[in-house]
């Protein structure tokens, strides 16, 4: 920033009052009323760097489309592109302050945005800021616009792109658990019902599972993010484009589609557009539905570890950390239960979107900045989550055969397996006799001579075997 920037504070007015911005900031009056009325949250607009950019790219779309149909001149659209390439990099997150959460139905977002690039383009053309006599944030920067079509444009454009590394996440989270259903294809395993021996399976049958849901997450995260390209931008304030001039719409879809490298849409119905925001519930319950599944299989994966002595204990899970300030030697399953923790909020968060879609008023939604909110959060929340959960834990699960086996073989489970060798009268016959004498079914069949423990083992190992390669 220049040093006449940078020189003392300047003075601001509106219809309000004077107000006082220091000279190194380029926000102006709007800003400073957004700041002191709707500050509720610790998180500003410059919090989440796709947000920012995703604003400043409408910004720069709207330049170069009011240029085209001679709105506004070459030299002022070339300033405020300037303006709106530094805000993207990240140069003036010290004056985009307003409060994510704000209440104002995304106004003071849009004016924050509005004064920083105008002021910024004003530098460039030789100007001081907060003069606004060559470049005016409404009359320029905001020109054939609307905070209602900039803003939930810019939130879809901001989803669109944040969405990319999650969804990446959460296959690679599936590629983990694919090749831990490889390493464990051979392991015998205990599968339950209600937390009741049920029947033989093998472990990595288990994983597969896993990784099979985890790539139909991925999918369909990828699917509700493609819905996200279709904009209301031209719309202006209600779905006329009242204010833009005929040939704007087309032009600035045109433009932003060449900047972002994103194939962005114009809206069948500009009315519609601009009314609802139910993709954002589509999108927020993909967010949710990803979160408590993958909370389903920590939950699992800490049932499994559970222990050392008292518990299953056929998974080992990586050590993370101390798992007590009282107890020494205690481990426990911080990674799961963190994922299972997470899936709280981000349930939570999608109740909140929930009601903001819902409480849409006729012609427009101005409860944008909590869905923005929240499902940035969602979105943080599992990013942030899933990374840690797969690396810290899931590539490092090991597991206990001896156990897996053992168990197994000291359950009623083996029955089912054995029926079709022995018949169900007579497996029914000296399962009773398991029960009764209260040895396992494998010992009695061993002792009676029926069939050896090596025996009962390869029929439970080729019940259990077919279902494992049609999967694989």
């Amino acid at each position: 920033m220049n040093s006449a920037a940078q020189a003392a504070s300047r003075i601001e007015r509106d219809y309000v009052g004077e107000v006082k911005i220091p000279g190194d900031r380029l926000y102006g009056v709007n800003t400073v009323r957004g700041v002191d009325n709707l500050t509720v949250s610790p998180l500003t607009v410059a919090h989440y760097p796709d947000f920012r950019i995703a604003f400043a790219q409408c910004k720069w779309a709207a330049a170069l489309a009011n240029r085209d149909n001679q709105v506004i001149g070459s030299d002022e659209c070339e300033a405020i592109v300037r303006a709106c390439q530094e805000v993207i990099a990240g140069r003036f997150d010290d004056s985009l302050i307003v409060d994510l959460l704000e209440g104002s139905g995304g106004t003071s977002t849009n004016m924050n945005f509005n004064e920083v690039i105008a002021n910024r383009a004003q530098q460039h053309l030789g100007h001081p800021p907060g003069s606004y006599d060559v470049i005016h944030p409404n009359d320029h920067v905001n020109r054939s616009q609307s905070t209602n079509d900039v803003y939930p444009a810019a939130l879809k454009i901001a989803t669109y792109a944040m969405l990319e590394p999650l969804i990446a996440r959460v296959e690679s989270l599936a590629g983990l658990f694919n090749a831990k259903a490889g390493q464990f294809a051979n392991i015998l395993h205990l599968g339950r019902t209600c937390l009741q021996d049920a029947q033989p399976m093998r472990l990595g049958q288990l994983f597969g599972g896993y990784a099979s849901l985890t790539r139909r997450l991925a999918g369909e995260l990828a699917i509700v993010r493609d819905r996200l390209r279709t904009l209301p931008l031209g719309g202006t304030a209600i779905g006329t484009g009242f204010g833009a001039p005929g040939g704007y719409r087309s032009s600035v879809y045109a433009h932003l589609s060449a900047i972002a490298s994103v194939e962005y849409l114009a809206p069948s119905d500009s009315f519609d557009a601009m009314q609802n925001m139910d993709v954002f519930s589509r999108v927020s319950a993909e967010l949710r539905t990803c979160a408590t599944s993958l909370a389903k299989i920590a939950s699992d994966l800490t049932v499994l570890s559970s222990g050392p002595v008292g518990g299953l204990g056929e998974l080992h899970l990586p050590e993370a950390q101390a798992g007590s300030s009282i107890m020494p030697g205690k481990v426990n399953p911080v990674l799961p239960m963190a994922m299972i923790q997470l899936s709280f909020a981000v349930v939570g968060n999608d109740v909140a979107v929930a009601q903001a879609v819902q409480y849409g008023e006729l012609e427009i939604n101005h409860f944008e900045p909590v869905v923005a909110s929240r499902v940035f959060d969602s979105i943080a929340l599992l990013s942030n989550g899933i990374e840690r959960f797969a690396e810290k834990c899931v590539a490092g699960i090991e597991a206990d055969a001896a156990r897996n086996e053992q168990h197994l073989m000291d359950s009623m489970a083996v029955a089912t397996a054995l029926v079709p060798k022995l018949g169900y009268a007579r497996v029914s016959k000296l399962a009773r006799q398991s029960v009764a004498e209260g040895r396992s079914l494998a010992t009695i069949l061993h002792e009676s001579g029926v069939l050896s423990r090596d025996d009962t083992l390869a029929t439970i190992d080729q019940a259990s075997c077919p279902v494992f390669d049609a999967q694989r």
